[in-house]
């Protein structure tokens, strides 16, 4: 398994020369989603829901598929019937042959005056795990590369490092980033590498890294 990182919470996993691409929103490159043979999103906030990129990658590939919850399932199901497909916590799948686990039904806490969306992360092959915008452990299930929100207005990095102990990965690849200046980012590097307890790094946009 191949994973290239792209810009924010975007991430393209290869299989078997299937590819399988999770949340293309709005930060993330045009053709994020082009050329993918099934599409994940985690929730409906534009930088991992952008209707724009998910119409080009269902448009280039037209037997290319849609798994999500279903606040954004309603906002495409009209335009690509057939394709797109509703699910939550605890249903399982298998999509350009991964097999998919769903955990988690809410997003973080932004503040309490802002009411909370519902959020859902992606477990690939009982393996790799993109949580979305929650800090969500997968119950009873051993994540070996967990796909870390390392930078939000949801979160400060105390939280992020208790979370990578409770999940307790083989490693922690970054994601949700591109609000991270890069003169803090030896600083974020240094503490989650260092009190995390799991190998930690970050791929620049384009780059890939071998997965399992």
């Amino acid at each position: 398994m191949e994973l290239t990182k792209k810009t924010h919470a975007c991430v393209r996993l290869e299989k078997d020369g299937q590819t399988l691409v999770i949340d293309p929103g709005v930060f993330s490159e045009a053709d994020a989603a082009v050329g993918a043979d099934a599409i994940l999103v985690t929730h409906e906030h534009p930088d991992h829901f952008d209707e724009e990129r998910l119409r080009a990658g269902m448009a280039a590939n037209p037997g290319a598929e849609i798994w999500t919850l279903a606040g954004v399932a309603e906002q495409l199901t009209a335009a690509f019937p057939g394709r797109v497909h509703t699910v939550g916590e605890g249903d399982t799948f298998t999509a350009a042959g991964f097999d998919v686990e769903v955990h988690g039904q809410l997003h973080a806490v932004i503040h309490p005056d802002i009411p909370r969306i519902t959020n859902v992360g992606f477990l690939l092959d009982g393996s790799v795990f993109h949580p979305g915008d929650a800090l969500t452990v997968p119950q009873g299930r051993r994540v070996d590369t967990l796909l870390l929100p390392v930078h939000a207005p949801w979160n400060k990095i105390a939280e992020i490092i208790d979370y990578v102990r409770e999940v307790a990965p083989r490693r922690a690849i970054d994601i949700h980033d591109s609000l991270l200046q890069d003169h803090a980012r030896p600083i974020y590097d240094r503490l989650i590498g260092g009190l995390g307890g799991a190998d930690h790094g970050r791929l620049t946009s384009g780059t890939h890294t071998d997965i399992g």
